[in-house]
């Protein structure tokens, strides 16, 4: 219960928590600027690279997670507990 709590809140505070902010350079957002208000594309074509930039790492470690999971995963695990009774005392 706390695990799926603690899931939550990260996510949430992921998603509310997010703000805007200026991380290209000058000439980078200039040209951006100036494309978009003439009504070029060139401003979809930069968001789409950065998605695709920031989508990369998350695909990749999901791929290896699936990789590792499936090589490591345990079938037809025989225990060998006995049908007796224990006796705890």
């Amino acid at each position: 219960m706390m695990k799926r709590l603690l899931v939550v809140v990260v996510v949430s505070l992921m998603i509310f928590g997010a703000a805007e902010v200026n991380a290209q350079c000058a000439m980078c957002t200039t040209a951006v600027e100036s494309n978009n208000k003439s009504g070029a594309l060139t401003t979809k074509g930069l968001n789409n690279g950065i998605i695709y930039l920031l989508a990369a790492p998350y695909v990749a470690a999901a791929a290896i997670g699936f990789i590792w999971y499936k090589k490591y995963r345990r079938k037809n695990v025989d225990l060998n507990i006995p049908h007796e009774k224990l006796n705890l005392n």
